[in-house]
């Protein structure tokens, strides 16, 4: 080439800049980073060629990236000595928007959203993303290899045409020349671009450079000096050996990426490869977040490609119970949409989404078994929200389950299915539990007594997530889980013959009272029957086997939600004092409604009409 030529986009390229500076990146100053990226792309690129020849380095064997501005021309500058274009490479490259694939382009973009993995580098969106802030955007180049006057100029102000001459240029490499519009001086500001490169290419490999900047005393301001720093770190941690890593190392980069002040309750650093290739560094913080609750809440794990920074809240690589998880997964080839922000679902994304959850789980379960201490601490951190995994993740509800810690009457905390497995008395078959709204609810509960008479350990389950945790579970180990409150108490062989037999001849003896005791609270009870469940108190509340517990029912009318209309069943103790009374009392109406009563409150329910409770309470104290 040996003139200028200015050449024209296609009809279709009004709308695609259109929707790349407005639609595809949701802050503008995503351009610094794909700018960045692509330099460190050419770097690469170089790299690569100049193994097999090393002449292209010439007389710049080091590659970097500069980064500087010009207050009074409002332009930005993005220079890289990496390969470089020809002036065909220019054309080429930067015109592939407008070259055959635009039509594709554009209905891929406009289509389902499912967008193509390698669009920005198929179609240099990425370079096209500098119009967010620019009115005209020139590009001077020189390919590693050629002479210094065949360089090239490119320039476009995104209407419709774009110039290419030939330049004389010494150096070789790219430099993008932003014209910056009317309103984004900001981007010519060295604390602003320090903080963007900071934030999204810390960690690319090369040294980035920016001038200092130095107090001029006559001006009174800071002014841009002649000497140049490296305002990324260049190096990035996930990408060193484990060996080269000390343990203060990894604390510290955590505490740069989770801004946490606290030290992180344990860590995983792993090189993945494969058919999908990825670093993961991973951390469980020791205090939970204050809007831990809040499931729509952004997940805590930065992705990066290559090194590059994509997002910080990258959802589709954890599941939604893990998202307490801090860290950094790197991907060489992860599928991203057209502007690197969404992660497309694929494979690829599923891979690593199972990989990271895996390796976290196993985190967890070394700290479980070799530091007991320090999983309790975990455990009141973030126990609760684990337990969301046993229904959400079915693939690893066995592994969860093992995790799982809870009260019981045998301790107060830190109880696994293992250890009451170990505990379970001969003959028993089942895993006793009860769900309560409290730890001094659950303890108190009538339903206890017989358990407690026989010294068989029941699990106390007080996290409003457990009900919904145990619709999804039914056993552990091949043993059963049997609410203590639910259908009729069958201790299987751990009652003999003897007691079963009473209780028959029991329910026999009070089968009139029984029948009249139904007739009266035919309202409030499904059914009233006898039970060998109680010792000291003369009646529980249960529900039926198939019917939805008073304790869950409770959560549902609490959040607002209209739970199934179900009686519960009565249970009384023919052996109580109270429930003897009640055949010869002539107050037989009052006496059965505040057993009743009774009953409810020991088991965490409000009565719909406490005036009338107190009335028949008072009627029999003052008799």
């Amino acid at each position: 080439m040996s003139d200028k030529q200015t050449l024209s986009f296609q009809a279709e390229v009004k709308q695609i800049l259109h929707l790349v500076t407005h639609s595809l990146y949701s802050n503008k100053e995503i351009f610094l980073r794909e700018l960045v990226s692509n330099a460190s792309d050419a770097c690469d690129k170089l790299r690569f060629e100049a193994l097999n020849r090393p002449e292209l380095y010439g007389d710049a064997p080091n590659l970097e990236i500069r980064v500087f501005f010009d207050p009074a021309a409002r332009t930005l500058t993005v220079r890289d000595n990496g390969i470089g274009m020809s002036a065909e490479e220019a054309v080429q490259h930067l015109g592939t928007i407008a070259k055959s694939g635009t039509r594709e382009f554009l209905a891929r973009l406009e289509g389902d959203q499912k967008k193509d993995a390698n669009l920005i580098g198929q179609f240099g969106v990425g370079f096209y993303s500098g119009f967010i802030v620019a009115d005209r955007i020139t590009v001077e180049s020189r390919r590693a290899g050629l002479k210094p006057e065949e360089g090239v100029r490119w320039t476009s102000d995104g209407s419709g045409e774009f110039d290419v001459e030939p330049i004389t240029r010494e150096q070789r490499g790219t430099d993008v020349i932003l014209h910056l519009r009317e309103g984004e001086e900001e981007f010519a500001k060295t604390w602003r671009l320090k903080s963007i490169i900071a934030k999204y290419s810390d960690h690319i490999s090369l040294p980035i450079l920016m001038r200092k900047e130095k107090w001029d005393e006559e001006k009174k301001e800071y002014v841009l000096s002649d000497e140049w720093e490296t305002v990324n770190k260049a190096a990035a941690l996930w990408t060193r050996s484990k060996s080269e890593i000390t343990d203060a190392q990894y604390q510290e980069f955590y505490k740069q990426i989770s801004y946490d002040s606290e030290p992180p309750l344990a860590y995983t650093h792993n090189r993945v490869e494969g058919r999908t290739e990825y670093t993961q560094l991973l951390y469980v913080p020791s205090k939970a977040p204050f809007d831990l609750w809040n499931r729509d809440k952004r997940a805590g794990v930065k992705l990066y490609v290559k090194r590059v920074f994509i997002m910080d809240d990258a959802q589709a690589l954890l599941p939604v119970y893990l998202r307490f998880v801090k860290g950094v997964i790197d991907s060489a080839d992860l599928p991203l949409n057209v502007s690197r922000e969404l992660l497309q679902e694929s494979r690829d994304v599923k891979a690593i989404r199972e990989g990271c959850t895996k390796r976290v789980l196993s985190m967890l379960e070394d700290v479980a078994e070799n530091q007991k201490d320090k999983y309790a601490a975990f455990w009141k951190e973030f126990g609760a929200v684990l337990k969301e995994g046993v229904g959400e993740d079915h693939a690893n509800q066995e592994r969860l389950a093992r995790l799982l810690r809870f009260a019981s009457t045998h301790a107060d905390e830190g109880v696994s299915f293992a250890d009451y497995v170990s505990r379970m008395k001969e003959g028993q078959e089942a895993i006793y539990y009860l769900t309560a709204d409290s730890l001094a609810a659950a303890k108190s509960s009538p339903q206890l007594e017989i358990f407690r008479k026989k010294g068989i350990e029941v699990l106390l389950l007080v996290d409003r997530v457990d009900e919904w945790m145990l619709a999804h579970l039914y056993e552990f180990d091949g043993k059963p889980l049997q609410s203590v409150a639910r259908g009729a108490v069958d201790l299987g062989k751990l009652q003999d013959e003897e007691e079963k037999k009473h209780a028959e001849q029991a329910a026999e003896a009070v089968k009139p009272l029984l029948e009249r005791l139904k007739t009266t609270l035919k309202d409030r009870a499904k059914d009233v029957r006898v039970t060998t469940r109680l010792v000291e108190s003369p009646a529980c509340i249960v529900v039926d086997e198939g019917d939805m517990s008073t304790h869950l029912a409770r959560l549902l009318k609490q959040a607002g939600q209209q739970a199934p209309k179900a009686l519960p069943i009565l249970e009384i103790n023919p052996e109580h004092a109270l429930v003897k009374r009640l055949e010869s009392d002539e107050r037989f109406d009052d006496l059965a409604h505040i057993l009743f009563d009774q009953a409810w409150l020991a088991e965490g329910g409000q009565l719909d009409d406490p005036a009338a409770y107190v009335r028949r309470v008072n009627r029999l104290l003052v008799a």
